[in-house]
């Protein structure tokens, strides 16, 4: 938000030097993100004057260039080279003298020096509006009337303007101060406790509503009094428009507001001053004199001011001249009725409009405007009437014009002031600061808080209508603390502290441990959005997707159902940068909705691309694969003490293939090795393996093992191979199933080390070869042990799977 110095003084009871204003700003919240000045005219035109061509002679060795004498006022007449096709003996012109820079509307700022041009010396430089920055026009020289005197100061002769301005990061709570008379009450409330003295702000409102009576030939009436509950309006005629006086157009210009007529300038500068936002209708358009706040429609079309057609939704508040609409309410106006040159009467709007309303149309519309920004964050529902009668006082002194008829003004309701009670024990305990009672009244009766009830424990208070986002103890305490100063809150030589109770510490230290697990993989961790672009994702994922009512862009639009497309444009992005050998992995969530209600689960997945490591001389320029994935999900599951999971038989999705990770028969997971179809909506031309984990899941699983210590076996494991051929449809994962069912004594570990297909074998046949190792902790096996296990182990796998023992 910009704040003009020069504007906030208007309103200020003494004037204080810019820096220390922006250092009072900064202490009572208002930070001050920016100080600069402000020239309408860069440079301020300091440096020129006028002078008056007493001679103007061709140049010697220039067609186009003259020769020319002038008269400044100042001893000997300036000789000076001149290109312009206008310039004349006989005219007052601006005259820019050597050392005088100069700060053109295009370009650099230039400094005038002595100057040879084509052999004739020039001491200086006769100046076009462009060349000084008046205008954008260079058809020649600027003259100026004849009875100009020669040697006068050209910042004399135009309104020059000079400010300063503040940036202020204002907190989106902060609506009582999206004004300059806002800032200027928070000024005055920290000048009032800190140099102990009462002062107020200059306000230039006035009550006077003796010229405002009779019949007004309007009528107003409000159909939907929930999204506007106030509505003040006047009709005035006879009106003048033009381009408004310099003196508004500068306030304006000055905080990057553009000059539009007397009228809208008017609106503009009530809306910086008050914080009211304000609309002016022709009042010829709103032929019916009956002005309805209503909601029309679902689908009613209307052009706004910047002749767009647009649809307007059932929930769209509008004004309207009977059932004809006007005006977006507190949002845009329509062209129909926007006041022009050609304007006699007006018909003067302001009001309060629902917050929520008017944000929901706001960002529906794509509306963005000041009047809207403010309505959605709460303007002072008892201020309509007042910034309507400074608005009157301005158009008669600008505009001309006399009010026709009385003020209108429907307030249904009468709002009433929210009451709260702050304790004084609980200021301490928030601040952290002695504050007695006499300092907080004071602070509050400056802020124009009433004060209903006191006593040495507590203070009961009426909230000014305007401060629409207090209404706790804590907003009191706030306010208390930030105009005395948080600077002059203590700190605490010690520190008392309670230690938190982490009920959750299981998952989130399993988290922590399978991030570092990941990152010594050679894993990047990656965060992507939670609000996604449908676009990228199934109809059978969006059907149960969760949809964003009010979203802020059209690409962001849902809550992501699953993290596989956003891990697939981080993807995108690094593939299509010649980065193409990755591992990424995300811990986050997903959302979905059902009959039950709405769903969110925490998620942890991981994708691969490209080769399994950087090649060298000793190692194969291999591609990642599926195994790789599955390899890397076994050994992560194990350091967390999930060991003998099993994986599900491939299945075909509309991703790719897909296979289930499994710990007794509960689902913990899954892997997939997406799909070209996929992978191209993506822009990604090679392979991608992607996991996806329920960390509830894990944790719930990791919580039931226990981790037990025992001391390593000294006698040695015995190993054997194990080579059979079974159909070509068995998988491994049934025989490693099986396996871990049968409990095979002193069996420690097995483990597939080759398959098998050929024409050796047959067509339909598979040969798989595992090897077995096998412990006694308390003596050395014999061959008889051993081989009594194989036998019950081949045994097993002939009767299961038709097996048949390779030799």
């Amino acid at each position: 938000m910009k704040i003009s110095y020069n504007w906030l003084n208007k309103y200020l009871p003494e004037t204080i030097e810019p820096q220390k204003l922006s250092e009072i700003l900064t202490s009572v919240g208002l930070e001050v993100e920016a100080l600069e000045p402000y020239e309408n005219f860069k440079g301020g035109l300091k440096g020129l004057v006028t002078g008056e061509v007493l001679s103007c002679e061709q140049h010697p060795n220039a067609d186009k260039l003259k020769i020319t004498k002038v008269d400044i006022n100042k001893g000997e007449p300036l000789q000076i080279v001149c290109g312009a096709p206008n310039v004349a003996a006989g005219q007052k012109v601006i005259v820019a003298p050597v050392g005088t820079t100069i700060f053109p509307l295009n370009g650099e700022a230039v400094t005038m020096k002595v100057a040879k041009i084509r052999g004739v010396e020039s001491f200086g430089m006769i100046c076009a509006e462009d060349e000084i920055g008046l205008s954008n026009n260079h058809e020649g020289i600027l003259i100026l009337p004849a009875e100009t005197e020669n040697g006068t100061p050209v910042e004399k002769l135009f309104d020059v303007y000079a400010d300063w301005i503040y940036e202020i990061g204002l907190t989106p709570n902060r609506m009582d101060a999206m004004s300059h008379i806002g800032v200027a009450k928070d000024v005055c409330a920290w000048l009032s406790y800190h140099n102990h003295t009462i002062v107020t702000a200059k306000l230039p409102f006035s009550n006077n509503t003796e010229n405002i009576s009779g019949n007004s030939e309007f009528t107003v009436t409000i159909e939907n009094t929930d999204a506007c509950k106030r509505y003040s309006g006047v009709a005035i005629k006879n009106v003048k428009v033009a381009p408004s006086p310099a003196w508004l157009q500068n306030y304006l210009k000055a905080i990057g507001q553009r000059p539009i007529n007397n009228i809208v300038d008017i609106t503009n500068f009530i809306l910086h001053e008050t914080g009211q936002p304000l609309h002016a209708f022709d009042a010829h358009a709103l032929s019916s004199k009956k002005i309805v706040i209503k909601n029309l429609p679902e689908g009613t079309l209307f052009k706004t001011l910047d002749e767009v057609e647009r649809k307007l939704g059932s929930g769209d508040l509008m004004i309207c001249n009977d059932n004809e609409p006007v005006c977006i309410a507190g949002v845009f106006g329509g062209i129909g009725s926007s006041v022009t040159e050609k304007t006699q009467s007006i018909f003067l709007e302001s009001a309060w409009f629902s917050p929520t309303s008017i944000r929901a149309t706001s960002l529906k519309h794509g509306l963005r405007t000041e009047a809207a920004i403010r309505f959605e964050k709460g303007v002072d529902i008892s201020g309509t009437v007042r910034a309507l009668l400074r608005a009157i006082e301005l158009i008669k002194e600008v505009a001309g014009g006399e009010v026709s008829g009385k003020l209108i003004d429907v307030y249904p309701v009468v709002a009433e002031k929210k009451i709260v009670v702050l304790k004084y024990d609980y200021l301490k305990k928030l601040s952290g600061k002695v504050y007695s009672p006499e300092s907080v009244k004071n602070i509050l009766t400056a802020l124009e808080f009433d004060i209903l009830e006191e006593n040495n424990s507590f203070i009961k208070l009426a909230i000014p209508l305007s401060k629409a986002d207090i209404s706790l103890p804590a907003d009191i305490v706030e306010e208390i603390i930030r105009i005395d100063g948080l600077n002059n809150i203590e700190i605490p030589s010690t520190i008392t502290i309670t230690p938190s109770i982490n009920e959750n510490s299981l998952k989130e230290n399993l988290k922590e441990k399978l991030a570092q697990l990941f990152a010594g993989l050679g894993f990047n961790e990656i965060i992507t959005n939670s609000i996604a672009n449908s676009k990228n994702y199934s109809e059978e994922k969006l059907n149960t997707a969760v949809r964003l009512l009010n979203n802020l862009s059209a690409d962001l639009d849902i809550m992501r159902p699953s993290m596989l497309e956003t891990g697939l444009e981080v993807l995108s992005y690094n593939v299509n940068r010649k980065n193409t050998n990755l591992r990424f992995f995300e811990l986050g969530k997903v959302y979905k909705h059902n009959e039950n209600g709405y769903l969110e689960t925490e998620k942890l997945c991981f994708w691969i691309t490209g080769r399994k490591q950087t090649p060298g001389w000793k190692n194969q320029n291999a591609e990642a694969d599926f195994f790789t994935a599955k390899g890397i999900t076994a050994a992560l599951l194990e350091n967390i003490n999930i060991r003998n999971v099993s994986f599900g038989e491939p299945e075909a999705v509309a991703e790719g293939t897909i296979q289930t990770i499994q710990k007794n028969k509960t689902k913990l997971g899954s892997i997939l090795l997406a799909a070209n179809p996929l992978l191209q909506k993506f822009g990604i031309k090679q392979p991608v393996i992607f996991a996806e984990l329920d960390v509830e899941g894990l944790a719930a699983e990791a919580i039931k093992q226990q981790v037990l210590y025992k001391e390593i076996p000294p006698f040695p494991v015995v190993e054997r191979d194990l080579a059979f051929v079974t159909g070509k449809n068995v998988v491994y994962g049934s025989v490693a199933s099986l396996l871990e069912r049968m409990k095979v004594k002193y069996l420690e570990s097995f483990k597939l080390f080759d398959i098998y297909e050929g024409e050796k074998l047959g067509a339909d046949k598979k040969s798989f070869a595992i090897n077995f190792r096998f412990i006694n902790a308390e003596k050395t096996l014999t061959d008889a042990e051993v081989e009594l296990a194989m036998k019950a182990i081949t045994e097993k796998l002939a009767k299961e799977f038709d097996a048949e023992i390779r030799h």
